[in-house]
């Protein structure tokens, strides 16, 4: 994950944001983190794992449900560092070999591609290509363990990389201490699942560039975007269980042409190109 969405992640993924806010307590980087430039929604330069460790026992399957697909995180196509990529329409049947790595605490709390709260306790993943949500049995090739993973972001942004999983999909895996492995990505074909992407491309679409526990955090970036983008910026705060989130976004735009300028705009400036958003 990029998080925009390396979560994470669009995300685009790890990776909507322009400034900086703090991870939960329970989950602090460690004291030689690099702290990372004004530009990014994240309180650390380099990953980590939580200081709460998991056995692979405890690391549970995701259900495969048939949850709608909609337009949150299925932009297609959508760019990156200046790369181009296309979300797959026809994604059942989809099997792929690859390395797959995995991200940890850096982005605890923070929205995934499609607007959920990323859990590294969780059996997630992150994935280029395939729509949002679906769900997958990730394999080791070099141990045979295998765990179902609901993706729900966007990346990993690496040409050699195929999934980026969760810390505790890692776990389950065995490769968490070696960071990468190579692995089989099969999607599980659920039945009922009804694919809205493109109902659900209205008029208008906003893009979201972060969603900050910080009120100020959240106003200097207002403040920025307004000075850089022609097209209105705006925060919308949001309770998430009880905490309060200041996400700012930008929008509503007139068309899918209008949401990629945008996007350029933001990354050609040294900003995260931001999760679209119907």
């Amino acid at each position: 994950m990029q998080r925009y969405f390396t979560a994470a992640s669009l995300v685009l993924t790890a990776w909507l944001a322009a400034c900086t806010t703090q991870p939960p307590a329970t989950d602090q980087p460690p004291d030689n983190a690099a702290v990372v430039p004004p530009k990014s929604r994240y309180a650390v330069q380099h990953d980590f794992a939580p200081l709460k460790p998991i056995s692979p026992e405890e690391v549970v399957d995701a259900i495969p449900l048939p949850d709608p697909i909609l337009a949150a995180g299925n932009m297609s196509p959508y760019v990156i560092d200046g790369v181009t990529y296309e979300v797959l329409k026809d994604y059942r049947g989809y099997r792929e070999r690859g390395i797959a790595s995995w991200y940890g605490a850096k982005f605890t709390g923070h929205e995934t591609s499609n607007g959920e709260l990323y859990d590294v306790y969780q059996a997630s993943a992150a994935h280029k290509s395939l729509p949002i949500p679906c769900f997958a049995r990730v394999t080791n090739l070099d141990n045979g363990k295998s765990i179902v993973v609901r993706v729900n972001d966007r990346g990993p942004f690496h040409a050699d990389r195929l999934i980026d999983l969760s810390y505790a999909a890692a776990v389950k895996l065995g490769y968490m201490e070696k960071g990468i492995a190579q692995v089989e990505v099969e999607v599980i074909d659920v039945v009922g699942v009804d694919d809205r992407r493109d109902a659900s491309y209205g008029k208008y679409r906003y893009l979201q560039l972060g969603a900050f526990g910080s009120e100020t955090t959240a106003k200097t970036l207002l403040a920025e975007l307004q000075n850089l983008l022609s097209a209105p910026v705006f925060i919308s705060p949001v309770d998430a269980g009880g905490t309060m989130l200041y996400r700012v976004r930008v929008g509503p735009v007139d068309d899918k042409e209008h949401l990629l300028a945008l996007q350029q705009r933001l990354q050609d400036s040294g900003y995260e190109a931001g999760q679209p958003l119907p």
